[in-house]
């Protein structure tokens, strides 16, 4: 398995049962094909540097993971037709 640093920003409207459900649907796609979350930092609320969605706003997290290559393709999947999550990047750590 890899090493692996997703960083996604959460619209910071939701209310607290729908992030707990939107991180619980992210936990899941990581944990369920066999990845393994090492680490959860929650950044907060900060400001945006351009508008998304007529926000100002957004709900930075950043979740550091350990996946094989080919289960990437499917949490990207994830993250683009979760409403809730308006950016993400998912990187490579450095061996």
């Amino acid at each position: 398995m890899k090493a692996y640093e997703l960083l996604f920003i959460l619209d910071p409207n939701l209310t607290d049962e729908n992030r707990a459900a939107t991180m619980a649907r992210i936990d899941a796609a990581i944990t369920g094909v066999g990845g393994k979350v090492e680490d959860v930092d929650e950044w907060g609320r900060r400001k945006l540097a351009y508008e998304i969605d007529h926000l100002q706003e957004g709900d930075y997290t950043l979740i550091k993971f350990q996946a094989e290559p080919d289960q990437i393709e499917e949490l990207e999947r994830i993250l683009r037709i979760t409403d809730a999550v308006k950016r993400s990047m998912i990187t490579r750590q450095a061996a």
